[in-house]
């Protein structure tokens, strides 16, 4: 897995971040990669436009989705 190094941290918020690895039971590298991924994630709009595009393709090639609906129906009646 990459390595990142981070260069010329403020000590106060060294500190701080030293105290949060704490208050959650981890070392401050887990605390680092917890923060890194959370913040690291695609936001809900790019998202929302991946699954769209994908969609669109799925639809120009002439397959269309069934009704979830009423397959749950379907399959209750069992």
């Amino acid at each position: 897995m990459p390595d990142v190094l981070v260069r010329n941290i403020d000590r106060d918020t060294l500190d701080r971040l030293k105290a949060r690895a704490h208050s959650n039971n981890r070392s401050l590298q887990e605390e680092l990669k917890e923060l890194l991924e959370i913040h690291a994630k695609p936001d809900i709009e790019s998202t929302r436009n991946r699954v769209n595009d994908i969609l669109k393709k799925y639809e120009a090639s002439g397959r269309r989705f069934s009704d979830s609906g009423s397959d749950l129906s379907k399959d209750r009646e069992r």
